[in-house]
């Protein structure tokens, strides 16, 4: 192949931006998931403790130690509804790249098979 068309480079270009999204939001629907796991773990852990169990928050690199457990209980409760928020869209997201990168795929895929059924010029040495 001697040259490849501007309308096929923009293409591939497109193609290699999409294929970069979607691998940006896949990776961020996993660290998503991660934590919304950590966060049902977690309340579910503070339903089944006493209510004078002494409980710590990691703030940064510290642990405080928290005085109103069922306002923690509420407060990760609330954090755990805007995280499946977050995966939803991400959800919702990520159908709509994979809808758009295999249509770019196969554009792509007619393009080159276009291309290199055109005649070429080839030069022998």
């Amino acid at each position: 192949m001697d040259e490849i068309s501007p309308k096929l480079q923009n293409q591939i270009a497109q193609f290699q931006q999409l294929q970069q999204q979607l691998q940006t939001v896949m990776s961020q629907k996993i660290r998503m998931d991660a934590m919304l796991k950590e966060m049902e773990m977690t309340i579910e852990e503070l339903k089944k403790a006493p209510e004078d169990v002494t409980v710590y928050k990691s703030v940064g690199s510290l642990m405080i130690k928290v005085a109103d457990a069922p306002g923690l209980l509420k407060e990760i409760e609330d954090d755990r509804e805007t995280t499946e928020i977050r995966v939803k869209s991400l959800d919702r997201q990520e159908k709509m790249l994979k809808e758009k990168f295999q249509t770019v795929q196969e554009q792509l895929n007619r393009a080159i098979g276009a291309q290199q059924g055109a005649p070429m010029d080839q030069e022998e040495n």
